[in-house]
């Protein structure tokens, strides 16, 4: 199938991490041309050598959502050397698992900055050059925690969920200029996050981190953590042309884990 990415430019935050990386090289095999943020420099210098064989022309970007004073440069270094974003893939890193009650305010305080004030900030400032040339994808990766909230991940399930709002709200505003709007809900796709959420569960009950990971797979109907790259070419196909009249959608990868319809 056709996705009409070639030359379209993409915009990955957090790129460099299990899902951004999928992403970001799934994008590049369409033809897309990559921008790959993030704030690792090792885990961009591993994204970059899959780039290296996959993308016509990317840009390797040292990315630190939290500070917002790095937007413009970054989204003037990208349209300089590869044009305006087209599609903008919203991935932030996941906060430290904690219960939702009894957290200090500075860091409510610091991951609302990092994991939904950047996102907002970041598409703003990408979204009047889409709605000008009349096509643009914003796509936002959350958790499974906005639909059905994750204990002990008190802080991802109140910030996540508030992206969700903000994407369905948005989608309206900017449907008419071409330009769509939609969330991704990843269940337990087999990354690094997962494998410490694994463990840091495992320590807290007194369990092996086999028994947690057992107990997870049982939940799910296909019996089995997904693959970052099926959750990738979900992303790819809502960046594509054949998704034009997807928008304002919650779009689930979780073989079927989610209990509620």
């Amino acid at each position: 199938m056709e996705l009409g990415l070639k030359d379209k430019v993409a915009l990955v935050l957090g790129g460099g991490g299990g899902l951004g990386s999928a992403i970001a090289t799934t994008l590049a095999a369409e033809g897309a041309k990559i921008a790959v943020a993030d704030h690792s420099h090792d885990a961009l210098k591993k994204v970059a050598a899959n780039l290296d064989t996959t993308a016509a022309e990317y840009l390797s970007l040292d990315w630190d959502l939290g500070d917002l004073s790095r937007i413009d440069p970054n989204i003037e270094a990208i349209e300089s050397e590869l044009g305006s974003v087209d599609v903008l893939v919203n991935i932030t890193g996941g906060p430290p698992p904690t219960p939702v009650s009894g957290q200090d305010g500075q860091l409510w305080s610091d991951q609302f900055r990092s994991m939904v004030l950047s996102v907002i900030a970041i598409t703003d400032r990408i979204l009047p050059t889409m709605r000008e040339q009349g096509w643009g994808r914003v796509i936002t990766s959350t958790s499974s925690g906005v639909l059905e909230p994750i204990p002990n991940l008190g802080l991802s399930n109140a910030l996540r969920s508030s992206l969700v709002g903000w994407s369905k709200t948005l989608a309206r505003e900017i449907g008419r200029d071409g330009v769509t709007a939609n969330i991704v809900v990843p269940g337990r796709i087999g990354t690094d996050r997962i494998n410490f959420l694994d463990r840091a569960k495992a320590e807290r009950e007194g369990r092996t981190v086999d028994e947690v990971a057992r107990a997870s797979t049982d939940s799910i109907p296909l019996g089995r953590y997904g693959n970052p790259q099926e959750y990738a070419d979900t992303i790819a196909f809502l960046a594509s042309t054949r998704a034009s009249y997807i928008t304002g959608s919650i779009i689930r990868v979780d073989g079927g884990m989610l209990a509620s319809i």
